[in-house]
């Protein structure tokens, strides 16, 4: 994926979850995106008490992307960075 797009696919990222916090110290918008993301399946933002799993995660985040108000082509781009990250943390690579 072209650089400018993973800079669309933040964007748009951010447009699904406003609040967020999506840590930019001289990264590019890739490596954020994929991180942000990895923390995400993780539920690394919840209390380790509460947490789900990475695949209740991952459906909680597909049906959000497909309910959201992005372009069709944001939506599989961002499903296609989610499985990407799925496969990653499931030693897929």
């Amino acid at each position: 994926m072209r650089l400018e797009s993973f800079d669309a696919l933040l964007e748009a990222y951010r447009q699904i979850w406003k609040n967020r916090l999506l840590i930019s110290e001289d990264n590019s918008s890739e490596k954020i995106l994929k991180e942000t993301i990895k923390r995400e399946l993780l539920d690394g933002n919840s209390h380790p008490r509460v947490r789900k799993s990475k695949e209740e995660k991952y459906l909680s985040a597909t049906k959000r992307i497909i309910e959201s108000e992005l372009t069709g082509e944001e939506k599989v781009a961002l499903i296609k960075v989610h499985i990407e990250m799925m496969s990653e943390l499931n030693g897929d690579t």
